[in-house]
């Protein structure tokens, strides 16, 4: 019985399908850092360097030796507890530098990471639901980050 002759286009086909898929294999062998995939979609190994990385905080009393007269008008609403940091990041190259500017908060979305709506808060907190209130608009843009209570 005679096989059938695959045709010379196909077996083209065939090896050159072959060539890439076992080039791709052997690429991803190389290039794919060893903890790739330990915890899912990430490279766990970065944990390691990100800790490695010094964080500095400025401190509250950095910011207030400059920034007077927001920290008055601050001790005046209710998030006089709340530390400059927290919304503003880790500022210790700043104190340290003042002609180093501070990434400008524009955005205003680190409101809802205290604000967002959470049955285990005291019911008096200050509370939205993002999804449902202003959806899709920044907190800056009706509320004030210092004295929230106040319009722009």
């Amino acid at each position: 019985m005679l096989r059938p002759k695959m045709p010379p286009q196909v077996a083209r086909l065939v090896l050159l399908t072959v060539a890439i898929v076992a080039s791709y294999f052997t690429a991803r062998h190389f290039l794919v850092p060893a903890s790739f995939g330990r915890y899912g979609w990430y490279r766990a190994d970065f944990l390691n360097e990100l800790s490695a990385t010094p964080t500095t905080y400025g401190g509250a009393a950095a910011c207030a030796d400059c920034h007077e007269e927001v920290v008055a008008k601050l001790a005046k609403t209710r998030h006089r507890i709340v530390s400059c940091e927290c919304c503003h990041g880790p500022q210790g190259a700043h104190a340290d530098n003042s002609s180093q500017k501070p990434p400008k908060i524009t955005d205003g979305m680190f409101c809802i990471r205290c604000h967002a709506a959470d049955p285990s808060k005291p019911e008096k907190f200050p509370q939205v639901n993002p999804a449902e209130h202003n959806a899709g608009e920044k907190c800056v843009a009706c509320h004030l980050p210092h004295q929230p209570t106040e319009a722009p």
